[in-house]
């Protein structure tokens, strides 16, 4: 577990943070406590961790806080359990915009190209697949859904998924999910693969041309190339 240092007690937390004694008692959809320890400085790099500054915890979720980066001391904010991971300079978060809704039969089909069916470990949804976390954390049982989207800040409560936005590759360790789907232009595709683990998936859709090229070549086996989707099998790592 990496360092966590608690700034305000979790009485005062409860106390002073609006509403959150209601909220202990139901789901909460706020960064995980153990995902913390996987995540990487986005400015920095993959070699240096985080040390997170809570100020309120509940229920093993960060509601109030901040990530620090013990190298360059830049602060990475969690507010209302949702992490800014955005590498500096950070502009304002735009209004969040509504991401779609799926429908269920869209969530199974995801659900199954991930080809995991039931926890532990952690899965990601980047970009506008994130509107598959409230479905996906019911559908895989015990693992930790993690939705990379601006457009995740403003949603309702989940039990299972943490909520975040970063740059172009999320500032993650390599292998932390057992699976991750991602939508459209990937910049960063090679970097993003090896956040998964060996035996993972990565799913991506409205795969661009030589997209599957670049999966291979960063030790993917193709699984299924159909109409606009990619399934891949990471073999190295």
């Amino acid at each position: 577990m990496g360092a966590i240092r608690t700034r305000r007690s979790f009485a005062f937390g409860l106390k002073h943070a609006g509403g959150l004694k209601g909220r202990a008692q139901g789901t909460l959809r706020a960064v995980h406590l153990l995902l913390t320890d996987r995540l990487t400085c986005p400015r920095c790099g993959p070699g240096f961790g985080l040390i997170l500054l809570a100020d309120c915890l509940v229920a093993r979720r960060v509601l109030e806080g901040a990530l620090g980066c013990p190298n360059c001391r830049e602060r990475y904010p969690i507010r209302d359990g949702f992490g800014d991971l955005r590498p500096p300079p950070r502009d304002p978060l735009p209004q969040p915009q509504p991401l779609p809704q799926p429908s269920g039969e869209a969530s199974d089909d995801l659900a199954a190209l991930l080809g995991i069916v039931e926890g532990p470990g952690n899965v990601a949804l980047v970009g506008r697949l994130a509107a598959h976390a409230d479905a996906l954390a019911e559908r895989i049982t015990g693992a930790e859904v993690v939705a990379i989207s601006a457009s995740s800040a403003r949603v309702g409560e989940h039990e299972g998924v943490s909520r975040l936005v970063s740059g172009a590759r999320p500032p993650f360790r390599p292998g932390t999910f057992r699976a991750l789907a991602m939508s459209g232009d990937v910049g960063a595709l090679e970097e993003t693969v090896r956040l998964v683990a060996r035996g993972g998936r990565v799913v991506l859709e409205r795969a661009l041309v030589g997209s599957a090229e670049r999966l291979q070549r960063s030790g993917t086996r193709i699984l299924l190339q159909e109409n606009d989707w990619i399934v891949g099998l990471i073999e190295t790592g």
